[in-house]
């Protein structure tokens, strides 16, 4: 309760106040800041948990984007590997039939010539065999000899004139 004079005229105010109804509106007053309070906070809160998020997504795609990286740069890296292995298998193939083939011609070429010596050392044979019966004049030799993979044919005509 209170009383206001006026201080240039003669009205006089009289205030009456209710003490409950002052309790009450402080109390109202006090709510309602704390319901701002609350809101402001939830507000805050929500927009940090925005930005929170925000920069694990971020994190995330770049640590996705890293991982893919490696490993593109792994499977680049077995791709490599795996043509370097064909490419030398290849090699060892090529080098190792390349020397079954030298050897198997150099096996047919000892053969040939093995048989070769052999037609020649019968003709020498036959040729002095031939000389010692000193029939020069009543016969001659003829030869056809013919070498195959396999086996050796060598005929021999005599011929009288």
């Amino acid at each position: 309760m209170g009383i206001r004079f006026c201080t240039h005229g003669n009205i006089v105010l009289i205030v009456i106040e209710d003490a409950d109804e002052v309790i009450e509106l402080k109390r109202k007053k006090k709510q309602n800041l704390e319901k701002s309070l609350k809101k402001k906070t939830k507000a805050a809160t929500e927009i940090q948990a925005w930005w929170r998020g925000t920069l694990v997504r971020r994190t995330l795609l770049h640590a996705a984007l890293r991982a893919w990286i490696i490993q593109r740069w792994w499977r680049q890296t077995l791709v490599n590997l795996l043509q370097k292995k064909r490419r030398d298998a290849l090699v060892t193939y090529a080098n190792t039939v390349r020397a079954v083939v030298k050897i198997q011609s150099l096996v047919r070429m000892w053969r040939i010539h093995w048989r070769y010596c052999q037609v020649l050392n019968a003709i020498r044979i036959i040729q002095c065999h031939w000389e010692c019966q000193n029939c020069y004049t009543c016969a001659l030799l003829r030869g056809h000899c013919v070498v195959t993979a396999t086996h050796l044919q060598f005929h021999i005509e005599i011929i009288n004139p």
